[in-house]
């Protein structure tokens, strides 16, 4: 799973952390940041949730590309 957080539109709301704590965090200034191997121990469907939750849509999901 792809996700990508836009730190320049990212308001620092907290909703993606709430809603998916294992995946996201916020960094020393108080925006959204990628906890490493995070999206590894939830459900894509949680992420996808978060990424809903965020208030200024700064939060995209995408799949992986197949293994060639």
């Amino acid at each position: 799973m792809e996700i990508r957080i836009d730190h320049r539109t990212c308001i620092g709301a907290g909703q993606s952390t709430l809603t998916a704590p294992t995946v996201f965090t916020h960094d020393d200034d108080g925006y959204a940041t990628l906890v490493p191997d995070g999206a590894r121990t939830t459900t894509p469907r949680k992420v996808t949730q978060a990424a809903l939750s965020c208030p200024v849509q700064t939060i995209a999901v995408g799949n992986d590309p197949p293994d060639t």
